[in-house]
């Protein structure tokens, strides 16, 4: 691995080509805040997608992009004065420091914390007492919705408010569905807010048991679309033998190359 001296090199090689960048390339010029953001969330995807298939190359890739627009946004701060709130990028790297610095009193302190969820809960008592008026102020409105339910779950239980073990929020997921079904029963205009609740309870439980709802999710879309796609090849093959379209199939048709597709692709158990 390189030398703090090399990283430091590299770093500053990057600044250096973004003030170059942004005199002289008619595209870099014209970037602001607002132009880059969407850029930098379809970045952030990226590398998400990256991660969860678990490319290493891909992740360093995706890493150095999202570099650049860290050192971007940067660029294009320090370019206003700073009496008009003008800042740089050793604003930023000083500002982080201090607050990892500031949020682990177990390290750079005196405070014991010896396991994860300690630390964790230290964390958020700290935040409040630097005059955050709420845990859950950390929580971005933009998030995905089920993103936002494990963050604000999480946010919460940092403070104590929390169950004390699975079995209850299990016994909440039961409670929560036999609400769900009396309203679709019912044809009940709060059957919306009751499947929210049904959702929120379920991520709840998988934080529980360790499982990140998000993460789940998306593997559970990528298993589907892989054995659609190898389903609808299989059936458009088919075609040439005088097979009928997916469109004129009957369900148990589907099922049965819905079956095929699972084994073909060792997803049987799934």
């Amino acid at each position: 691995m390189h030398s703090i001296e090399e990283k430091l090199a590299a770093f500053e090689r990057l600044l250096k080509i973004m003030g170059e960048l942004r005199e002289q390339c008619p595209w870099d010029r014209k970037q602001t805040f607002e132009t880059l953001r969407h850029l930098t969330i379809e970045e952030t995807y990226e590398l998400s997608e990256a991660i969860m298939d678990a490319d290493v190359e891909e992740i360093r890739k995706e890493t150095g992009d999202l570099l650049l627009h860290m050192v971007f946004y940067a660029q294009i701060a320090s370019e206003t004065p700073r009496e008009k709130g003008g800042w740089d990028i050793a604003d930023s790297l000083n500002g982080i420091c201090d607050k990892l610095i500031d949020r682990h009193p177990h390290i750079y302190g005196d405070v014991e914390a010896n396991d994860e969820e300690t630390v964790k809960a230290n964390w958020e008592q700290l935040k409040l007492k630097e005059g955050k008026n709420s845990v859950l102020e950390g929580v971005p409105k933009g998030l995905p919705s089920l993103v936002k339910a494990y963050r604000i779950q999480d946010k919460v239980r940092g403070v104590g408010f929390d169950w004390d073990n699975a079995d209850q929020v299990w016994n909440k997921v039961q409670e929560e569905l036999g609400e769900f079904q009396a309203e679709i029963a019912a044809e009940s205009d709060r059957a919306a807010d009751e499947f929210g609740d049904v959702l929120f309870a379920l991520i709840n439980y998988a934080r529980f048991k360790g499982i990140n709802p998000d993460e789940a999710l998306e593997r559970t879309n990528r298993r589907f679309q892989a054995r659609f796609q190898h389903m609808e090849s299989a059936i458009q093959a088919g075609l040439a033998e005088g097979g009928k379209p997916m469109s004129e199939m009957e369900l148990a048709e589907l099922d049965e190359h819905w079956e095929r597709a699972k084994i073909a692709l060792g997803q049987a158990d799934s």
